[in-house]
């Protein structure tokens, strides 16, 4: 019977992990329970008004990318219904970004779409194996100056990156540096309607902005209307504004006048067709297997994920309120959102700040949310397609400018200069090595970078270094030690231990390890050195403030004949004694001086620290 009772809470306790795994995993088991009526009403307005900020933008983000418009709109509705059921963060939208969109134009310049659904699958792929791996972490050593240099790098590369859609230029262009130059040697054939709409576009868009922001008729009983309108208006300025300027172009084109502006163009209607990935693909009549898709793709297959990851932790965190957010369900779900994604020709996701924004503003209750949204997305396939393509393109110019301008963070420079100036230093290189090598490379440089400044201490840590006298008179040399004990750092601090003992040979040295908090073998090795060179010349070399663990390394490194104290009293009672002992030797070999024709057979002086055995002394 007992054997029957042990197996039996062993079951249940198994199912009670697997119930709060599952939980944990699907938090959609956790809020569905409470849905009410009202939070329903919430979550639709919400998901609307999203889906009025996505359109617009997704087909401004797939033309960013290199692609055709409708691979925006196909990228904005599987990540809604993902997040459904796996998402964390009730305000988190996941679609198609700026940043994102960046970034595949990388991989997608003189190639084909197929690059693009690919990295999205494999971005999912590497962020699956993230999650199952718990190397969320690795996003942690992307410092706050490397992104603020990155996403400030990016926003300038994006907006350039639409000056030609601004002025009615037709080019191709690879890089930051190739659009500057392809847009002065083209400036000549700039079109004046598009550069008007734009210039319009770009002040309408700023001035809707700040209205959310302006109170009317403060005080009054239709003031809550009245703003709740205002931010209604500001929210959909960007689909306001598109709209308008089809209308436009639309009513020039049914009057039998061509459009004075250059037009997005036909968009292949319907939905995408389900299909697996593309693991090859034809490019200049000539087959293109996996293995050199993936090679094409280079690092960017790591490199993306790890920065949508990066965006989709940081708007979780934003958005949370105070609460803890668990970066893992969020690196799981952004991986489903990929790779299903994927499967519905979707270029690489991410969690959007902007619309994420939008959806919190709009009063967005669970989740639910993203189901309206994805909804919409599809009914927009479905049937608006024809219509988008009378859409100027310098109407999405100007919306993708303006919402890329404001993630330019200049205002943190002041603050982070008064804080810690090195941290200037990775920001601004990050900033300007992505704009001349490229984003990829150059937050990897910029990551780089910080790390030479973390690990510098640990190479070069700061050692201070004073005379000691104690209440009986007792002098010593103190030094204490900056930072742990590791490989790159321990020959600086053996070196500068044994010029300090050098120097007052005839005092003993005391190490203040308190700040040291680990050690390895590389450095348990330098000790045992340096006590050897003490020894050699009969000086002492004490150590205070050991912790356990250091203390576990030196004696595992074969280091076991080292003093060491637990506090300062220890220490200076045991120099006390040791000086006693050193009077007590004196006093007898002065006494020996003074009785040479005698035989002496001394044992253990004073406390035994001094032998003479049985010695004729002439």
């Amino acid at each position: 019977m007992d054997i029957v009772h042990k197996y039996a809470s062993a079951m249940a306790g198994t199912k009670l992990k697997v119930y709060k795994f599952i939980r944990r995993r699907l938090p959609i088991l956790q809020w569905a329970r409470e849905y009410t009526l009202q939070k329903f009403v919430c979550d639709t307005i919400a998901g609307i008004t999203v889906a009025l900020t996505v359109m617009p933008q997704a087909l401004a983000y797939a033309t960013l990318g290199g692609l055709e418009p409708q691979y925006g709109l196909y990228s904005s509705f599987v990540g809604c219904f993902v997040y459904i059921f796996f998402g964390n963060c009730k305000d988190i939208t996941i679609g198609p970004t700026a940043l994102m969109s960046l970034m595949t134009y990388q991989q997608v310049l003189n190639r084909n779409p197929d690059y693009a659904v690919l990295l999205c699958f494999l971005s999912g792929v590497v962020q699956l194996l993230m999650a199952v791996l718990n190397l969320g972490i690795l996003v942690d050593f992307i410092s706050i100056p490397v992104t603020v240099g990155f996403t400030s790098a990016t926003s300038v590369i994006i907006a350039v990156s639409q000056f030609k859609g601004l002025l009615g230029l037709s080019f191709s262009s690879s890089g930051f540096l190739d659009t500057l130059v392809k847009v002065y040697e083209n400036i000549h054939d700039s079109r004046a309607s598009d550069c008007i709409l734009s210039v319009i576009c770009v002040t309408v868009l700023i001035a809707l902005k700040k209205m959310k922001d302006v109170k009317i008729f403060k005080g009054s009983r239709h003031e809550k209307f009245i703003s709740r309108t205002l931010w209604l208006i500001s929210t959909a300025r960007n689909a306001l504004v598109v709209i308008t300027c089809s209308v436009i172009a639309y009513c020039y084109e049914s009057s039998g006048t061509s459009s004075p502006f250059l037009l997005t163009g036909s968009i292949k209607p319907g939905l995408p067709s389900f299909q697996v990935p593309p693991f090859e693909t034809t490019l200049h009549n000539k087959t293109i297997p996996f293995a050199d898709m993936f090679t094409d793709l280079g690092s960017s297959v790591f490199l993306v994920p790890i920065i949508a990851v990066l965006g989709n932790v940081a708007i979780a965190k934003a958005f949370a309120a105070g609460q803890g957010i668990d970066a893992t369900q969020e690196l799981f779900t952004l991986s489903l959102a990929n790779m299903f994604g994927s499967f519905f020709s979707s270029m690489p996701v991410t969690g959007s700040f902007s619309r994420s924004a939008v959806n919190h503003a709009s009063g967005v209750q669970t989740q639910l949310g993203g189901l309206y949204t994805g909804i919409l997305v599809i009914l927009a396939l479905s049937f608006l397609t024809p219509y988008f393509a009378f859409i100027p393109k310098s109407s999405l110019a100007a919306v993708i400018i303006c919402a890329v301008i404001f993630m330019i963070e200049y205002e943190i420079v002041k603050p982070m200069w008064r804080s810690n100036k090195k941290d200037i230093i990775p920001t601004f290189a990050t900033f300007i090595l992505c704009l001349i090598v490229g984003v990829e490379y150059g937050i990897l440089l910029g990551v780089g970078i910080n790390m030479i400044f973390i690990l510098y201490p640990s190479a070069r840590p700061s050692i201070t270094l004073r005379n000691v006298i104690t209440a009986d008179g007792l002098e010593y040399i103190l030094i204490t030690p900056g930072s742990s004990l590791y490989f790159p750092g321990i020959e600086f601090i053996k070196s500068n231990i044994g010029k300090a003992g050098l120097k007052s040979l005839h005092l003993p040295v005391v190490v203040d390890c308190r700040h040291i908090l680990g050690a390895d073998f590389t450095a348990a090795k330098g000790i045992a050195a340096l006590m050897k060179e003490f020894f050699s010349r009969k000086q002492s070399l004490y150590f205070l403030n050991l912790h356990d663990d250091v203390i576990g390394v030196l004696k595992g490194a074969a280091v076991d004949d080292f003093r060491h104290f637990n506090s300062t009293e220890e220490l200076e009672n045991s120099l006390k004694s040791h000086r006693f002992e050193n009077n007590e030797t004196s006093h007898l070999l002065l006494d020996v001086e003074t009785h040479k024709d005698r035989d002496l057979d001394l044992h253990s002086v004073g406390n035994g620290t001094a032998v003479l055995n049985h010695r004729r002394i002439n």
